[in-house]
C-alpha cells in the first residue's frame, strides 16, 4: 500500500513538473513589431470582448470589458469593468509598477500575492493566482496570460488557466482602443 502511494505521488509529481517545462520565452518576440507600450496601449479606455472555455471547449462565459486607465507616478492603475453574458458583473482594480527594463509587478484585490510580467517586442506574458468564484466556493487559479499587439490599436489575449497544474480552462481575449 505504501509503495503505490509513493509511486503516485512520483508520477504525478513527475506530470506536474513536465507541465512547467519547455514554452516560450518572451524575448523570442523582441524583434516583432509594433512594439507593445504597457502603459501607452492601455491609458485612457479601452473596450476588450472574451470568451471563457473549460477544458473541453465549451464555452461557459462571453464578457464585456471597458478599462479605464490611469499614471499614478510610475504606477499603471487600470480600472476594468467586466459585464458577463449572465448579466452578473465585476470591477477589478489593477496597480502595476515598473520592475526593470520590461518587467511589471502588479496587484488587485482579487489577485494573491503578487502577478509578474515581460514585456518584449509586441508581447507580454503576464503570470498570476486569481481567486476565482464558481457557485458557492472560491478557487485559486494560475493564469498564464500571452498578449500580442496586432496594431496599434489592437491587442490579443491568451490565457491557460490551470489548478494543481491541470488546465481546467482557457481565456480569449481580444482589447482594443479608441485611435489616436
Amino acid at each position: 500500500m505504501l509503495l503505490k502511494k509513493l509511486l503516485l505521488v512520483l508520477c504525478l509529481g513527475s506530470v506536474l513538473g513536465l507541465a512547467g517545462c519547455g514554452g516560450v520565452d518572451v524575448k523570442r518576440y523582441s524583434e516583432e513589431n509594433p512594439k507593445l507600450d504597457l502603459p501607452g496601449f492601455f491609458l485612457g479606455r479601452v473596450d476588450g470582448w472574451g470568451m471563457f472555455q473549460k477544458r473541453s471547449s465549451e464555452v461557459v462565459k462571453r464578457f464585456h470589458v471597458l478599462i479605464n486607465s490611469r499614471m499614478d507616478g510610475q504606477n499603471l492603475i487600470m480600472h476594468e469593468e467586466f459585464t458577463y453574458s449572465d448579466g452578473t458583473q465585476q470591477t477589478r482594480v489593477w496597480t502595476l509598477r515598473p520592475d526593470g527594463p520590461g518587467r511589471w509587478r502588479g496587484t488587485a484585490g482579487d489577485v494573491v500575492g503578487e502577478s509578474s510580467g515581460e514585456v518584449a517586442g509586441n508581447a507580454l506574458h503576464w503570470r498570476y493566482v486569481l481567486s476565482l468564484p464558481v457557485d458557492d466556493k472560491v478557487y485559486d487559479v494560475h493564469l498564464d496570460d500571452w498578449m500580442y499587439l496586432i496594431d496599434e490599436n489592437t491587442l490579443a489575449n491568451r490565457s491557460a488557466m490551470t489548478k494543481f497544474g491541470f488546465e481546467v480552462g482557457q481565456v480569449t481575449l481580444f482589447f482594443r482602443r479608441q485611435g489616436s
